[in-house]
């Protein structure tokens, strides 16, 4: 092959331009983190076809005007999924802090970040971005971090879809010809206004060129054109397959290229299938570093997931450890926080936690991981401080089991915080009076009145918050109060004198104030409380706001009022706090073992929402000159079971569609916008398809392809093809699913996770096991060799059925999960 024309990428069937900067050299920043296809617009539609079918660093953007540009991320895995982090406004170094998960389809080859700057009032600008391949993310088993620079962003390197072609060596009456079959294309980029393109191929060989016709307003175009060149004895020269976007007027846009080389079609003789269109990368690039840098973390993990029975001797032999953990803490659970570090404490936590609360042992594992803790602490005031398994653990615990009672207690607060947007400070030195505004005869507040309102307004909405905490106690999920039950009686019995009254207390708000309402308070966004970041002015509030929970949760300790003395005037609310807290604790682990499993029986009764929101209908009936909009706005609720709708968060449900009948969750075109369940998403457009796709996943005749248009007249509007019947022209992406916290559990996936970790420690297990051993040799009892030994033949086993699995025929699907944060 020749060394500059690279082997054209084959395909399984898988199927923002431009740098602006606002006045004032400011930037308004998000990021787009993009897994495969998407295309940004305000509202998006998609459809459910049912039954019959980071950080920047200091001085990253470059400002040539005095422009303010607010800045964001996005991230695609170009281009199967996207997704945006918040904006931060005005700013040159933003910091977002979020993190995603993300499971990812086989065919999954790169993933590119775009920082944008937002425009309120125009199209939001790509001022740089970031491209990973998974050749690149596979060679860094551990992820890959740091800074790296931005890069311009080139129309023609942004391309999209594969195109399907036949290639041949033929013979003739005279010299041998090469034979090129331009047969169709699918997921083209949209350059024309109207979300489409008109495309045609280009072929060029050996200085001639030959063109296809040009399919009008398509993406999924079908030519079925050939083309003969004359093929010479030992020619070298490549074959250049483009395809292009036709325009009347202006130039005509790059759609991609596939290069071939001609040397290896000789020995071929015939080479068919679909191609991935690459870039144009001839042209000269800015120099590194001068768009800014960007600050990542990306782990790409390749889990191949075994039957549920290869898992069950694993998953048996954890949960008798900890059925066994009331009689005092094991070994298993021991060793395995033991040999798990710092780094992956919190990833090995989480696992851990799902494991178990799949299998309804999630109380009974943090209990063991409670023993585990107060067996190693003598000193009250360290309890539950340190990054230990249970602290990990118990974090997790309240982001999954409890995230839905969180809404309920802290949304009103926080919606009512981001809706006020007034000045609070307390801090006499960081008043500034020029930012509050006027009072009444337009007279300049003093700083005085100011730290006085602000005052007001903190104790106002603490008050408000412990209120709502207060009344929470029957809403609280029964596995959270019988875990806290748990955790206060175990530090009760650890120190129960007169002088310790309020450590069992504290040692339930470390979680409940410290590690779950403060950080939620602080960072809303991360916590899915609010779509956005707060601005600065709010997020001073509820900075502020956050403390105070703080100080709250220490008991209002001398320790925690002498650290910041200006907190003072917020101390009688905080003493009448603590009262209300201690309360609400006291009834919060009252709850006894009939009780919690009646709560729990009733909560089963109930299908819990996997997802909810506002969703458009297109109006089929009533429309006329006189109809505001041709979609109706309803509230949709997903559960594992069907997706309902109904006018209003409150009202009666009424099922639109049942689950089972669902054969494909996609995004379409706007012509389809008429159809039958089609629905416009104005946000959130791919965690709603992310959610219908993994509550949908087992269904049986689950649709490989689709047609993204309408079959309108006698033909469908997206390939311009006259059967009614075509399988469909785009392929369907059922396994590309965003992670979030209210998915469904996977107790398989968790069971490979954890496997995976085990694995890793082998060497040091093996190491415990022989010291075991020696011991057990000098004394009686073999309870601990037995345990640890069985684990390790357990791994054995799941070691050889990976190796089957591999070698089975088709081999089992591997689960691709890319871990990012910004």
């Amino acid at each position: 092959m020749s060394p500059d024309v690279k082997k054209p990428e084959r395909c399984s069937p898988v199927p923002h331009q431009g740098r602006g900067e606002d006045q004032g050299g400011m930037n308004d920043c998000w990021k787009r983190v993009g897994l495969g296809r998407e295309k940004d617009i305000k509202g998006q539609s998609w459809w459910l076809l049912p039954g019959v079918r980071g950080a920047m660093e200091k001085g990253g953007f470059k400002s040539h005007n005095p422009a303010s540009p607010q800045p964001g991320v996005a991230g695609q895995v170009p281009r199967v999924l996207s997704y945006r982090t918040a904006t931060v406004w005005k700013t040159l170094c933003p910091f977002w802090g979020e993190e995603y998960q993300v499971h990812l389809p086989p065919t999954f080859h790169a993933v590119a970040f775009y920082v944008m700057d937002e425009d309120a009032l125009s199209r939001d600008d790509v001022i740089g971005k970031v491209c990973l391949t998974r050749d690149t993310l596979a060679a860094h088993p551990k992820g890959v971090s740091g800074w790296t620079h931005l890069t311009e962003v080139d129309p023609d390197e942004e391309v999209q879809g594969e195109i399907h072609l036949r290639l041949a060596v033929v013979s003739g009456p005279g010299a041998r010809r090469l034979r090129c079959s331009v047969l169709e294309a699918r997921d083209l980029a949209p350059k024309d206004r109207n979300g489409a393109s008109d495309p045609f191929v280009r072929v060029r060989y050996n200085g001639r060129t030959q063109e296809t016709s040009i399919v009008k307003k398509s993406c999924y175009p079908r030519w079925n054109e050939a083309f003969e060149f004359e093929l010479e004895e030992g020619a070298t020269g490549p074959l250049c397959v483009e395809a292009w976007d036709w325009d009347l007027v202006s130039r005509n846009d790059f759609l991609g290229k596939v290069v071939f080389n001609v040397q290896g079609l000789w020995a071929a003789q015939e080479e068919e299938g679909w191609f991935r269109l690459q870039p144009d990368q001839s042209k000269s690039r800015l120099d590194e570093g001068t768009l800014g840098s960007l600050q990542l973390e990306v782990r790409l993990r390749d889990e191949t997931v075994l039957p549920s029975a290869c898992y069950q001797p694993l998953v048996q032999l954890l949960c008798q450890e900890v059925k066994l953990g009331a009689q005092g803490p094991g070994h298993l659970i021991p060793l395995i926080e033991e040999t798990t570090s710092t780094e992956c404490r919190q990833e090995v936590a989480t696992n851990l936690l799902k494991l178990f609360l799949g299998q309804g042992l999630a109380k009974d594992f943090l209990d063991l991981l409670f023993q585990l803790e107060l067996g190693r602490t003598n000193e009250a005031n360290t309890l539950f401080r340190s990054n230990s398994l249970a602290s990990k653990s118990m974090e997790s615990f309240l982001k999954v089991a409890g995230m839905r009672y969180l809404h309920g207690v802290l949304g009103p607060i926080i919606d009512r915080v981001f809706e006020e947007k007034k000045y609070v400070e307390l801090d006499p030195s960081k008043v500034e009076v020029k930012d509050v505004g006027c009072s009444g005869l337009h007279r300049t507040q003093t700083e005085a009145e100011v730290l006085e309102q602000s005052a007001q307004t903190l104790r106002s909405h603490l008050a408000a918050l412990l209120s709502a905490l207060s009344r929470s106690v029957r809403a609280c999920p029964a596995v959270v109060r019988a875990t806290f039950r748990q955790l206060f009686r175990r530090v009760r019995e650890l120190f129960p004198g007169a002088q310790h009254e309020n450590v069992p207390f504290i040692a339930v708000t470390s979680f409940l104030c410290l590690r779950f309402l403060s950080p939620a308070i602080m960072a809303p966004k991360l916590f899915h409380l609010r779509e956005r970041h707060a601005d600065a002015r709010t997020s001073r509030t509820l900075l502020l706001l956050a403390k105070a929970v703080q100080n709250v949760g220490n008991m209002d300790t001398p320790a925690s009022r002498a650290k910041e003395g200006w907190m003072e005037p917020l101390q009688p609310t905080v003493r009448q706090g603590v009262t209300q807290l201690k309360d609400f604790i006291t009834k919060l682990v009252d709850i006894e073992e009939k009780e919690e499993l009646d709560l729990q029986r009733s909560l089963s009764l109930q299908t819990p929402p996997v997802k909810e929101g506002p969703l458009f209908i297109h109006r089929t009936k009533g429309k006329g000159p006189l109809m505001s909009s041709s979609f109706k706005k309803l509230h949709f609720c997903l559960t594992t079971e069907a997706l309902s709708y109904a006018k209003t968060p409150s009202a009666k449900k009424s099922t639109l569609i049942k689950l089972t009948n669902i054969r494909a969750a996609e995004k379409v075109e706007e012509k389809s916008f008429s159809s039958s369940h089609v629905m416009q998403c104005m946000n959130e457009l791919n965690q709603w398809l992310s959610a219908l796709r993994k509550v949908s996943i087992n269904n049986t005749g689950l649709l490989g392809s689709y047609h993204p248009g309408v079959f309108r007249g006698d033909k469908w509007s997206c390939c311009q093809q006259k059967d009614k019947t075509d399988l469909g022209c785009d392929k369907t992406r059922s396994r590309v699913t965003l992670q979030e916290w209210s998915d469904p559990l996977d107790h398989d996936l968790e069971a490979q996770l954890i496997y995976r970790h085990l694995l890793g420690a082998e060497a040091t297990l093996r190491e415990k096991h022989r010291e075991l051993r020696a011991g057990l040799e000098e004394g009686p009892g073999g309870a601990p060799e037995d345990a640890l030994a069985q684990l390790l033949r357990t791994l054995q086993d799941l070691k050889r059925a990976h190796g089957s699995s591999l070698a089975a025929a088709p081999p089992l699907e591997q689960t691709r999960l890319l871990e990012l944060q910004t």
